[in-house]
């Protein structure tokens, strides 16, 4: 029984976090709501990051997810640029890692979210070297392109997934010269398989960027400190004026395994393992956002999910099982990018091995189509370019579970939502 004598602990300050408080607030509950975030800046979203803020097209504070005035105005206590040093499971308390105070809480929500992997390599200590995640990051980035393109200079990104080639686009918006290496044959190849990632690759192509499939970064030397060059293992030296690493992200899971929570096996993702209600192995701690390990009863499997969308949906999901609600989390994973004129959506979960087929509806050369990984039949995921308003019918066919007529699933002049049974 949830009462107003209760606290309830968020630690993180992203989407998930943010969007839990709201919930909390929203359902009812008038206990003590307090929200832990290591940065100075108010709790934002981070798709704009690679998106409309690094590009100029949204101005800073769109990206926040409440104004600041909001979480005095609910009752939310929160605390920016504050660490938690340690949870103790037994006592029910949060240490703050600046001056040792501690806090007692009820329920206690991990939202830590994921940093970015870093390269392993000679030269990353050099001036010029950077990743993507926090709103800081962005906001030197935009300079950086900015310069580059004044300057005619040049940018290695190390990596070509969603992250590495949304920052292309954006590099070349700006006019940087842009090589992306990556150690795939195409881009997005574990996601969307080799015909799909290449037509992101000649999407690039198009724009300028320069591809080297098939390598990695060894090396980035420089001079006076600053970057010179990227090497790769493949004896080549790319010239560089500054090198993004866009190699993925690892959840921060370091607080929940000093506590003693169960972990999932980082061969499958890593995390915080959570039940279908979003709770750890401890019943008043639960986890929801990017560290957050889950299963999935719709694909039989636990997935761990980076995308906006989870955060934004798991937060407020975890939230309601603190409050007690029998609620399962079982969204179909979403997530979307923009880059040049090319928009898309992307629903489903479909690993390479999962699929038997990819069946395109529209026409693929004209970059207007809908794409679907199928098995047996069935639907597992589906991609949307250029065409619009037909995720809830995409969702709609993963979630029936149920054989379709490929043929049927290919021809545009078959309404989408005539297919789900």
């Amino acid at each position: 029984m949830v009462d107003a004598d209760q606290t309830f602990v968020i630690v993180g300050g992203g989407l998930a976090g943010a969007k839990a408080a709201e919930t909390l607030r929203a359902e009812g509950f008038t206990g003590r709501v307090i929200l832990i975030c290591d940065e100075r800046d108010h709790p934002y979203e981070r798709p704009p990051l690679s998106k409309g803020y690094l590009l100029g097209s949204a101005e800073r504070d769109s990206v926040f997810v409440h104004e600041p005035a909001w979480y005095a105005r609910h009752d939310v206590e929160l605390h920016l640029g504050a660490t938690v040093a340690a949870i103790d499971r037994a006592a029910k308390t949060v240490r703050f890692g600046e001056d040792g105070t501690t806090v007692r809480y009820d329920r206690l929500l991990l939202a830590t979210g994921a940093e970015p992997r870093r390269l392993d390599i000679p030269g990353t200590d050099l001036v010029g070297v950077h990743h993507l995640r926090r709103l800081a990051h962005s906001e030197r980035l935009k300079g950086v392109l900015t310069s580059l393109g004044r300057d005619n200079g040049h940018l290695v990104i190390a990596g070509a997934g969603w992250i590495g080639l949304e920052i292309a686009a954006a590099a070349r918006h700006y006019g940087a010269e842009v090589t992306v290496v990556h150690r795939g044959p195409t881009p997005l190849h574990s996601v969307l398989g080799p015909e799909l990632g290449a037509l992101f690759a000649e999407l690039h192509r198009e724009h300028g960027v320069r591809f080297h499939f098939g390598a990695t970064l060894t090396e980035i030397t420089g001079q006076d400190g600053m970057v010179l060059a990227a090497r790769t293992d493949d004896g080549e030296e790319h010239p560089a004026h500054a090198v993004l690493a866009a190699i993925g992200a690892a959840p921060r899971t370091a607080l929940a395994e000093a506590a003693g929570l169960e972990l999932a096996d980082p061969a499958s993702g890593g995390g915080i393992l959570v039940d279908e209600r979003l709770r750890t192995s401890d019943p008043d701690v639960y986890a929801a956002g990017d560290v957050a390990s889950f299963p999935h009863a719709l694909f039989s499997t636990r997935l761990r999910v980076e995308h906006w969308a989870n955060a934004l949906n798991g937060g407020p999901a975890a939230a309601r099982a603190m409050l007690g609600r029998d609620e399962i989390y079982d969204r179909v994973p979403y997530f979307f990018t923009d880059q040049y004129d090319l928009g898309m959506e992307y629903s489903g979960w479909a690993p390479p091995g999962s699929y038997d087929q990819v069946v395109v509806r529209g026409d693929a050369g004209k970059r207007e189509f809908v794409a679907f990984w199928v098995r047996e039949g069935r639907v597992l995921a589906g991609m949307n370019v250029n065409v619009w308003d037909v995720t809830d019918s995409v969702q709609a066919l993963i979630r029936s579970r149920e054989p379709v007529d490929t043929e049927a699933l290919a021809d545009p002049h078959v309404p989408l939502e005539s297919l789900v049974a």
